[in-house]
C-alpha cells in the first residue's frame, strides 16, 4: 500500500480501496453478483424520488404549531382535522419533514415522532439509492431482506405511539 490508501480483499482477487474500504465490503458488489441496469435504475428513481421529497420539505416553511405546512403547497387544511378537531394519523408529517431537512430534530419530533423518524429513512433511502445506483451494490437486496413481518408491525406500532402522541400534544386550530 504505497499510495497510504486502505485496501480489503473482495474475495473475488479484487480489492476495494478508500478509507471506508472495510466498512463498505460486505455490501460491495463483485464478480456475478453485481447488480444489473435494471437495478441500478430503480435504485437511482428511488434517490430522485427522495430527493425529491427532501427538496419540497426544504422549500416550506415549518409551521409553528407543529401542524399545517402543508398548505403552503397549495393543500387545503386537513377535514379530519377541521371536523373532529383531532389530528389524523399523518398531522404534523409535512412540518417534521421542514424541521428535519434543516436539521432541527427536536422541533420535528415536536411536530410528529413519526415523522422524523421518517425523514431521516427519507435521507438515508437518498443515499442508498444514490450508492448502489453508482456502485451496482447488493444493498437493496440486504435491505429487502430485513424487511419482515415482525419489523412492518414494529414500524406500525411507532406510527401508532407517534399519533397518541399527536392526541396528546394537539392544541386545536
Amino acid at each position: 500500500m504505497a499510495s497510504g490508501k486502505r485496501q480489503a480483499a473482495t474475495g473475488t482477487g479484487q480489492t476495494a480501496r478508500g478509507p471506508f474500504a472495510a466498512c463498505l465490503l460486505p455490501f460491495a458488489a463483485s464478480g456475478a453478483a453485481r447488480l444489473g441496469v435494471g437495478g441500478r435504475l430503480v435504485a437511482g428513481l428511488v434517490a430522485a424520488a427522495c430527493l425529491a421529497v427532501l427538496v419540497v420539505a426544504a422549500s416550506i416553511t415549518p409551521a409553528p404549531e407543529g401542524h399545517g405546512s402543508h398548505s403552503q403547497l397549495g393543500l387545503p387544511p386537513c377535514g379530519w382535522a377541521v371536523v373532529l378537531d383531532r389530528p389524523c394519523p399523518t398531522c404534523g408529517m409535512t412540518t417534521a419533514y421542514a424541521h428535519a431537512v434543516r436539521g432541527q430534530f427536536p422541533g420535528a419530533f415536536r411536530a410528529q415522532p413519526f415523522g422524523l423518524l421518517l425523514a431521516l429513512g427519507t435521507g438515508a433511502a437518498f443515499w442508498a439509492g444514490l450508492y448502489i445506483s453508482a456502485t451496482r451494490s447488493q444493498l437493496g437486496r440486504v435491505f429487502g431482506r430485513m424487511v419482515t413481518g415482525k419489523v412492518l408491525w414494529c414500524i406500525a406500532a411507532l406510527a401508532a405511539a407517534a399519533w397518541a402522541w399527536k392526541w396528546a400534544t394537539w392544541t386545536g386550530f
